[in-house]
C-alpha cells in the first residue's frame, strides 16, 4: 500500500493551516503551524505570491493531504467522478469521503485519518459483518461499519470515540457502545466541510 512516509507536519505548515493528521497533537501547543506558521524548508519564510496555476495545484494537494491518497489514486478518483452524473468536484468529495479509512474517522473511532488507516489495514473492522482491511473500500447506503468482536483496539477506540473532537455528520450514524455505524445516505457538499475548493481542482485537471 502506498503513502506518505515523511514528517506530516510538514504538510500542514506548507499549506498554511491545521490539516489534522496527527490526531490528539493538533489540539496542543506543540503543533507546527502553533511554533512555526510557514512552508518548511530554507527558503519557507520568503516564498513569492503564488500563479493561478499554483493556486489550483495547492488545493489539489490539501485535498491529497487531508485524505492520504497519492497522485495516482487521487487521479483515478477524479476521473471517476467526472464519468458521473452531477457536478464533478462534488462528486470527487463524495468518493473521498466513501473510502472506509474516512468513514471509520468520521465515525469517531479514530484520532486522525492516518491512525484509521492503519486499523483498517490490521484488519480491525468489518463492514457488514465481513473483515475488511482494504482503506480505500467505497461504502454504500445502508453499509454497517464496527469494530471486530475479535479486535483488541476496543480501549482505543472508546478513548477516541469519548474525546469528542468532532460532530458526526448527518450521513452516518453512530452506536458508540456497539462501536457501530451505518451510512444512512450519500454525503452532500454542506456535510464536508473543509476547507477545499474542489471547482480549483476541477480546473486543474481541465486544463
Amino acid at each position: 500500500m502506498a503513502r506518505y512516509a515523511d514528517a506530516k507536519c510538514r504538510l500542514c505548515r506548507r499549506e498554511g493551516m491545521k490539516l489534522f493528521l496527527k490526531g490528539a497533537r493538533c489540539f496542543t501547543d506543540k503543533c507546527a503551524i502553533e511554533r512555526r506558521n510557514y512552508p518548511p524548508g530554507m527558503h519557507g519564510l520568503n516564498r513569492g505570491k503564488l500563479t493561478p496555476y499554483g493556486v489550483q495545484l495547492r488545493e489539489k494537494q490539501k485535498a491529497k493531504r487531508i485524505y492520504g491518497v497519492l497522485e495516482s489514486q487521487f487521479r483515478k478518483y477524479f476521473q471517476w467522478a467526472e464519468s458521473q452524473k452531477g457536478v464533478t468536484g462534488e462528486n470527487l468529495l463524495r468518493l473521498l469521503e466513501l473510502r472506509l479509512d474516512n468513514v471509520v474517522y468520521r465515525l469517531g473511532f479514530a484520532a486522525s485519518r492516518r491512525e484509521s488507516r492503519q486499523m483498517v489495514a490490521h484488519g480491525h473492522f468489518q463492514v457488514n459483518g465481513r473483515k475488511v482491511n482494504v482503506p480505500s473500500f467505497l461504502a454504500k447506503v445502508g453499509d454497517v461499519v464496527q469494530l471486530r468482536p475479535t479486535s483488541k483496539m476496543g480501549p482505543r477506540v472508546d478513548d477516541n470515540a469519548n474525546a469528542g473532537r468532532g460532530q458526526i455528520p448527518q450521513w452516518l450514524d453512530v452506536d458508540v457502545n456497539a462501536k457501530r455505524g451505518v451510512v444512512r445516505g450519500l454525503p452532500l457538499r454542506e456535510d464536508i466541510q473543509l476547507p477545499v475548493s474542489e471547482q480549483l481542482i476541477v480546473e486543474l485537471y481541465s486544463k
